[in-house]
């Protein structure tokens, strides 16, 4: 491949102060340490805190949302999501079957199944095209309840997944949702701070999600959110996940088997004080892609660029490239020069957890898995 090592050198420039390169760094540039001091001070350093209240606000404020309820990490938060809307044990949850793990792992961990449709070219997400046809040729009603023909499973939901924080074709996938009787859980966890036609990811259905792992936009070291418009999605959530305990002073009752799912306050902290310059984070972002934009199409490489009518975060900016074997070569020859480059995740109807899933063809999601390649996105200094 041409030009490796004019990007090598490119993407170096960028991040002078890193050495590796890596693909995504923390950075921590407000009060992170004043707010753990804090904690540490006040001894408030689980859940019960201000700075877990103040996030979920923060977060409110920030994405539109009625309600949110912090979690240990997006997938107990897709986790809580599902389980909060009724789905478990039986159930089919349609998604994409390009997108990381977690996506599948949180609809497995209610008891559910995931069921794989294609993404568009345009958007690296769900294909509403794709949602249809799979609900057209592998689905029918059976006394009412609409099943999957394969295995006889209530389909109940579809979660498409805003990949490096591009948004979806939300509204069009929302509108066969409606027309089916689908319930709509968003996985925005890659995407805080992304819009489509003005509206923030995660808050089109009936539940979204976020993620504050350490390589994302915000980060408390592991963390998430469920947000959602339905105050009783939100008190559900918010009591299953605090070990379902019933409020009372000093009595422990726990009327059902819960989880201890709550974020803790010294996450939410370090959370909390990212989201105090969090335009500026997203404003620095959009510029590394930008200059990334100019810098591959000099050289005839193609950038993954947000859809019309949105606003992406671009938490990790992608190319494409022509074939594996040039994605694998790019990406030995980066590494091997200590700048940390990733391929986009294997197909999740392929990993074996979801080998036997009902899937339709997926020839975009193919397409991508063979070129994608995501190069150095972190907040540069």
């Amino acid at each position: 491949m041409k030009s490796l090592e004019a990007i090598v050198g490119f993407i170096k420039g960028l991040y002078p102060q890193m050495d590796p390169v890596l693909l995504h760094r923390p950075e921590f540039l407000g009060n992170e340490k004043a707010y753990l001091n804090e904690c540490i001070d006040t001894k408030y350093v689980s859940y019960v805190g201000r700075f877990v209240v103040a996030m979920e606000d923060k977060i409110k404020e920030l994405t539109g949302a009625c309600h949110a309820v912090a979690m240990v990490n997006g997938t107990a938060a897709l986790h809580m999501a599902l389980h909060a809307l009724g789905i478990g044990p039986g159930d089919e949850v349609i998604t994409q079957a390009l997108t990381f793990a977690a996506s599948a792992a949180g609809i497995a961990h209610s008891g559910a199944k995931p069921a794989f449709v294609d993404v568009d070219r345009d958007t690296m997400g769900m294909s509403p095209e794709s949602l249809r046809g799979f609900l057209e040729t592998k689905t029918a009603r059976r006394n009412g309840i609409l099943v999957d023909i394969a295995n006889g499973r209530t389909v109940k939901a579809v979660m498409p997944v805003h990949i490096f924080g591009h948004p979806v074709k939300v509204e069009a996938i929302k509108a066969v949702c409606d027309e089916y009787d689908l319930i709509l859980v968003e996985d925005a966890a890659e995407s805080l701070g992304s819009y489509r036609a003005g509206k923030h990811t995660g808050t089109f259905g009936h539940a979204g999600i976020l993620s504050f792992n350490g390589n994302k936009l915000v980060t408390t070291g592991g963390g998430g959110m469920l947000i959602t418009d339905d105050a009783s999605v939100a008190e559900r959530a918010r009591y299953v996940s605090t070990t379902a305990k019933r409020p009372h002073a000093w009595e422990f009752y726990h009327d059902e088997v819960g989880y201890n799912l709550r974020m803790p306050s010294l996450n939410a902290a370090v959370g909390y004080a990212q989201l105090e310059y969090f335009d500026k984070i997203v404003a620095n972002k959009r510029e590394t892609a930008m200059k990334y934009h100019e810098f591959f199409s000099s050289l005839g490489i193609a950038t993954f660029k947000e859809p019309d009518d949105c606003i992406s975060n671009y938490w990790l900016n992608a190319i494409m490239l022509e074939s594996r074997a040039e994605r694998d070569e790019f990406l030995k020859y980066t590494n091997d020069r200590k700048v940390q480059t990733r391929p986009i995740w294997t197909l999740l109807n392929k990993l074996p957890p979801y080998e036997g899933c009902t899937r339709v063809d997926l020839p975009n999601a193919e397409w991508f898995e063979e070129r994608v390649v995501n190069i150095p996105s972190s907040v540069r200094l």
